[in-house]
């Protein structure tokens, strides 16, 4: 796997799982789901359960898989959750309070550590055309 030198990360990108609010899962299922598409790892560096639970995936010091073209300058984090219980096509800022606290805490944490890192949503990166995470990322961190 590619190294993802701290110096290079310009980031901090937030997703979300595409999974409707009764599937709480983690970093152990995203990761089969990453493999069966031949990727080498889970794509994430962190996943945020239902429960706020926060779950590492790549270490830091490895390039990530979640935003094609930018992975080698960004850090992603995933929340588990983002779309209805009827239809994974429609976007749903469904995240539980607990989610919530554990990104605030996660953001604040590696933006000491990559102060120079601008904090975004996957849908804010150009040419997405996806509503991931679901909800508006800078106007949570103001």
């Amino acid at each position: 796997m590619a190294t993802l030198n701290h110096e290079d990360v310009e980031v901090l990108a937030v997703h979300a799982s595409a999974t409707p609010p009764s599937m709480d899962i983690g970093v152990d299922e995203i990761r089969r789901w990453h493999l069966k598409r031949g990727w080498l790892d889970v794509g994430y560096h962190y996943v945020i359960r239902r429960d706020g639970t926060l779950e590492e995936g790549r270490a830091l010091d490895t390039r990530g898989a979640h935003v094609a073209h930018h992975n080698h300058r960004s850090i992603g984090i995933c929340l588990v959750g983002g779309v209805t219980e009827e239809s994974v096509e429609v976007a749903e800022a469904n995240f539980t309070f607990a989610q919530y606290k554990t990104l605030k805490s996660l953001l604040d944490y590696l933006k000491d550590h990559f102060p120079n890192a601008t904090i975004q949503g996957h849908r804010d990166f150009p040419n997405v055309a996806k509503e991931c995470p679901s909800f508006n990322v800078q106007a949570f961190m103001e």
